[in-house]
């Protein structure tokens, strides 16, 4: 079941991801999945989804109803399919496209959650990587912002969450670009790593169609507490992934 290069994450309760050097997911992965999460009867759907981490994380508990991973890269979506079929989940289904390319491929305003862990680099800034999957997935080579909450817009049914991670310099970026879409920004969380250290990411939820102002900034999640051990909600955020690598 497993190619060259690649191998399998658990990730608790049975389930697991293949992942390769090409296609993985680090903690922002892990943290947006939290932040997002959806209720049992909700429609979901994960743009960029990659090698499919927030689908089967979510899956662990048994939500949503359903879910649709859209991901531009072939291999991507050849590798998340061939875990959906290893852990028996039939709720996912993948869709290799282009986001700015869903028109009548998908079911527009039926969605409940719409999540996206997006390239944090804005195009033309930053060192980009010269492999193709990594250029992809770290800069806004096929999509911006704009795109992805256009795309979330027409995704989502009113009141719909939109939820994305990001780093607190592309912060106004973010929030002018949901408005721009007519979703307002609810909910924003920062991320530290440690007490001593600045934010290096923020968690953002809008609502579709949602009344103007009335965003509530949540308490800094710390990633680590003193000494350097993971903080206590990090290790419940983790739950079961953490009973093999923590």
């Amino acid at each position: 079941m497993l190619k060259e290069g690649e191998k399998w994450e658990p990730l608790g309760n049975g389930i697991k991801v293949i992942v390769s050097e090409e296609h993985k997911f680090w903690t922002d992965t892990v943290l947006l999945a939290d932040f997002a999460k959806p209720k049992k009867s909700d429609k979901a759907c994960d743009l960029g989804a990659g090698c499919g981490a927030i689908p089967l994380i979510w899956s662990r508990e048994g939500v949503p109803k359903s879910v649709t991973a859209v991901e531009i890269q072939e291999n991507a979506c050849e590798m998340l399919n061939r875990s959906i079929a290893l852990n028996g989940l039939a709720h996912i289904t993948v869709l290799h496209t282009d986001l700015r390319e869903l028109d009548g491929k998908v079911q527009y305003a039926t969605y409940d959650v719409v999540v996206c862990n997006p390239p944090y680099k804005a195009a033309g800034t930053g060192i980009v990587n010269p492999d193709a999957s990594h250029k992809i997935a770290r800069h806004e080579c096929e999509c911006t912002m704009e795109d992805i909450a256009h795309a979330a817009a027409k995704l989502l049914n009113f009141s719909g969450r939109f939820c994305l991670c990001q780093r607190p310099e592309r912060l106004s970026d973010v929030i002018t670009a949901m408005r721009q879409c007519h979703i307002e920004p609810k909910r924003l969380r920062f991320v530290q790593q440690r007490p001593d250290k600045p934010p290096k990411l923020f968690l953002i939820e809008g609502r579709r169609g949602g009344k103007p102002n009335g965003l509530t900034v949540e308490p800094v999640l710390m990633i680590e507490k003193e000494g350097g051990a993971f903080s206590d909600e990090m290790m419940q955020i983790y739950g079961a992934y953490k009973e093999g690598y923590l």
